[in-house]
């Protein structure tokens, strides 16, 4: 089983950046496309950004594209999540989540707890 352990959130300012880190453990962490999800209180959760296993392709939400980016270092059973630019809208807790294939965000099999992302407007 895979476990996943995000890190890296807090209070940022508009415009400031964010680096969110995922931690897998598991042997089988390079066999999982990965991606990231968000979710404020009140609202559903949402699809912010997504991985190939091998990290050659991603995926993002139109209203992060420009302004998040996400890779992966099998090496390591890392993925990470660079945030530009932040805007209040981002305000939620991010959660990373492991699945078979990147884009299709309904099929991810495992999620981490979350972290707290704050954004001061």
């Amino acid at each position: 089983q895979l476990r996943l352990v995000e890190s890296g959130g807090g209070l940022v300012q508009i415009g400031g950046s964010l680096r969110l880190s995922c931690a897998a453990s598991g042997l089988t962490f390079r066999a999982y496309a990965m991606g990231w999800f968000r979710q404020a209180p009140g609202k559903e959760r949402e699809f912010v950004a997504a991985i190939t296993r091998t990290g050659d392709n991603t995926n993002y939400a139109d209203s992060v594209k420009g302004r998040f980016t996400i890779s992966r270092d099998n090496a390591k059973n890392t993925v990470y999540l660079q945030m530009n630019s932040l805007k209040p809208e981002d305000t939620a807790v991010y959660y990373c989540a492991a699945g078979p294939v990147y884009y299709r965000t309904n099929d991810y099999n495992f999620w981490g707890q979350g972290t707290q992302v704050t954004v001061s407007s």
